[in-house]
């Protein structure tokens, strides 16, 4: 492995290092959320295929340790949108 490539290797592990100790549905919701820009609550829970209580609770834990950004929906108020602040 070149320099350049474990420096990068670090960068990425020091990214993730918020989560680490995060219970495995936060984790889940956070790797849901690198892969797609920003969801609402049911649409992770579609994703993860995790009961939406089970998503909430992440979304919970991930707001605490700042990884997770939220704001209301434009197109419907009632509905919150995550996106993954890493």
């Amino acid at each position: 492995m070149s320099s350049s490539e474990a420096v990068a290797a670090d960068e990425v592990a020091d990214r993730w290092e918020p989560v680490r100790d995060l219970p495995p549905s936060a984790k889940l919701v956070a790797k849901v959320l690198d892969y797609n820009d920003t969801l609402t609550q049911s649409q992770l829970s579609e994703e993860t295929l995790l009961p939406s209580r089970t998503v909430r609770y992440a979304l919970t834990r991930l707001e605490e340790e700042d990884v997770v950004e939220s704001r209301f929906s434009f197109s419907d108020a009632r509905k919150r949108l995550y996106r993954l602040s890493l």
